[in-house]
């Protein structure tokens, strides 16, 4: 296999500028990480601490196995909102007794770990990748159910929860959950719904109705413990099937668990040498613009997270915006589709036989996203652009191959769709922070509802009001630009979360590992082809 020969100079101003741009951009983007531990406050930190609890990072710290690494999804869900960052909870993919588990853990120091709009966002996509990879899932459990005042906005889509939650039992998915502490109502139902329950003594409770409740419904005055208690599930209604005597206790009982289930991977596995890539992951930071205008090649990134720096790429010399082949990432192969410009009909009706072929030979597809749509105007429409575009998008429409996202730039329009985006379901998508994502542009969407507003005008004879369409024209441009940036795509929930471009091969490797957890087989079945 060929080794793809870079081109990039980390010591020309080009690069030391995008580097530097892009550090900028994830500095602000850790300063939101930063904040996440203590959504609630230190005030809450602190009595959480008091009452001998561990916070529900340090839960998950403790459950995983040491020097394991550990992947969070969605950590700055809710960023832009009037909800936490975080949304209340967190979410990861982890290591308990050698095997890859998604992992649950309720955040009590905010609401008391109610859920929000943003956590049922938060929680929908991690049930979906918890079912397309097929991996056991682990919830560490403490929370007070809906935020009452939003229940409008959380009632119906939050009671998918518990349906997903047996269904994954029915589909062979293990549940496990310990309880640490007050669980109502809706939180009630979570250990309910579980393969294995685990309550710790004296701290671990759950009922649909608490004693407020249950004094106003039937005039019934009752303590926690006798309505709920860890010692009362485990010895009188059955709920609980371990006690555990604390914490540690019930992290220590919820491995055990993990380790009698004898889960086995159903995917192949790493198959080829994973070797480093030639060129040093560390560039990866300069190797695109924090300006989406500004173009570069594709093949950079590749060259910096394949094995051994090693491409096969598929027809070269047709349809050269679009960039495919194949290759492997720490020793799993992949079939790569990257972007190096717009979309024209060569490069759909190239793309859409490239994801054909990987489906043949049952290859896991990696989208790298740094596209603004298909190529329009007369010449492109009569060249058959929307019959070859539709190409692309019923292949990966259709293909059932794992897709792995990488957005490196930006997403705009039908591009984003071809190249197997949100929408398309795919098992993970992460987001650089120079990433945007709209229907457009923010200087073109304006631009456009700039002609649609004269024309209109001039149909009903009336002169226009320069300043006020100027005045328009720039906040209009202005709202896209902050509704199209990774973070308000984050906070979301339109990605699994923004990462740093030198951690890309890591996080990818983690992503093919935990979805060959699952079995990898492709199809050949295809929606009809417009010729």
């Amino acid at each position: 296999m060929s080794v793809i020969r870079s081109k990039l100079d980390t010591r020309s101003d080009d690069y030391r500028a995008n580097r530097q741009a892009m550090e900028t951009l994830w500095a602000d983007v850790e300063e939101q990480l930063t904040s996440v531990p203590s959504i609630g406050g230190q005030r809450y930190v602190d009595r959480h601490r008091s009452r001998g609890k561990m916070l529900a990072r340090e839960r998950v710290e403790q459950l995983v196995d040491p020097d394991t690494p550990l992947l969070e999804l969605s950590p700055l869900a809710g960023w832009g909102s009037e909800f936490p960052i975080g949304a209340g909870s967190v979410n990861a993919i982890g290591v308990v007794e050698g095997v890859e588990c998604a992992i649950t853990a309720s955040d009590m120091t905010y609401r008391g770990g109610s859920m929000n709009p943003r956590s049922v966002d938060k929680g929908e996509r991690f049930r979906e990748i918890i079912r397309q990879n097929r991996l056991p899932w682990i919830n560490l459990i403490e929370s007070a159910g809906a935020d009452l005042p939003h229940q409008a906005d959380i009632f119906i889509r939050g009671g998918a929860g518990f349906r997903d939650q047996t269904q994954f039992s029915r589909e062979g998915i293990p549940t496990i959950t310990a309880a640490f502490g007050p669980n109502t109502a809706g939180g009630a139902y979570v250990p309910g719904m579980s393969d294995y329950t685990v309550f710790v003594k004296e701290r671990g409770t759950a009922y649909l109705g608490g004693p407020p409740l249950v004094k106003m419904a039937i005039d019934e005055i009752v303590d926690e413990e006798t309505l709920g208690g860890a010692e009362m599930h485990s010895r009188t209604s059955g709920l609980s099937d371990y006690l555990a005597h604390d914490e540690m206790d019930a992290l220590r009982i919820t491995r055990d668990i993990v380790r009698h289930l004898r889960w086995r991977k159903l995917g192949p596995g790493p198959s080829e040498p994973a070797d480093d890539p030639l060129y040093d992951p560390a560039d990866l930071i300069g190797c695109a613009s924090a300006d989406v205008r500004i173009p570069f090649d594709i093949r950079e990134i590749y060259a910096r997270v394949l094995d051994g720096s090693r491409f096969e790429e598929f027809k070269p010399l047709y349809g050269d915006k679009l960039v495919c082949g194949w290759g492997s990432v720490h020793g799993f192969p992949v079939g790569f589709i990257g972007n190096n410009g717009i979309l024209f009909a060569e490069e759909a009706k190239k793309g859409a036989q490239f994801v054909q072929l990987c489906n043949r030979t049952d290859t896991p597809l990696v989208f790298l996203h740094n596209i603004t749509g298909f190529m329009v105007g007369s010449k492109s429409e009569q060249g058959g652009i929307i019959r070859n575009g539709a190409k692309l998008i019923n292949a990966v429409s259709n293909s059932d191959v794992p897709h792995f996202c990488l957005m490196v730039g930006a997403s705009y329009g039908a591009g984003n769709y071809g190249m197997a985006g949100k929408a398309y379901n795919p098992r993970f998508l992460f987001s650089w922070p120079n990433h945007k994502i709209a229907v457009m542009g923010g200087r073109q969407l304006a631009g456009v509802m700039d002609i649609v507003a004269r024309n209109a005008a001039a149909g009903r004879g009336i002169e226009v009001d320069e300043a006020q369409l100027t005045a328009q024209k720039e906040a209009l441009e202005a709202q896209i630009e902050g509704e199209s940036s990774a973070l308000f795509a984050t906070g979301r929930v339109w990605d699994d979360g923004i990462i740093h471009p030198n951690d890309t091969r890591t996080v990818l490797g983690l992503a093919l590992s935990a979805a060959h957890s699952n079995v990898v087989a492709g199809t050949s079945e295809y929606g009809v082809w417009r010729h």
